[in-house]
């Protein structure tokens, strides 16, 4: 991808440095663990329960905007955001 400029985080800096040093070693069990991870991401994708929410009016206006701006539904946004909350990557806050 020459002349684009990729910005990485820290861990995917380890990552790299580690493959191009030769250090990187593939898993022992490779296909395994590739069938493992991608039904664990299947199974995260999966829609399985309706809710129903009250949210202030103005906090959904703003949800929909970031949304627009990202490209994707509202519904789809707030999903991701519960997602990364439950899963422990959004910082807890409460």
């Amino acid at each position: 991808m020459k002349g684009k400029s990729i910005h990485l985080d820290d861990y995917e800096k380890e990552v790299l440095d580690y493959i191009e040093k030769g250090e990187y070693e593939s898993a022992p069990d490779l296909e395994e663990e590739k069938t493992k991870l991608k039904h664990a991401a299947e199974n995260t994708m999966k829609k399985s329960a309706r809710i129903n929410i009250r949210i202030a009016e103005n906090d959904l206006l703003k949800l929909k905007s970031i949304a627009l701006d990202e490209g994707l539904p509202y519904q789809t946004l707030i999903s991701s955001i519960l997602h990364k909350f439950v899963s422990g990557r959004l910082g807890r806050v409460l």
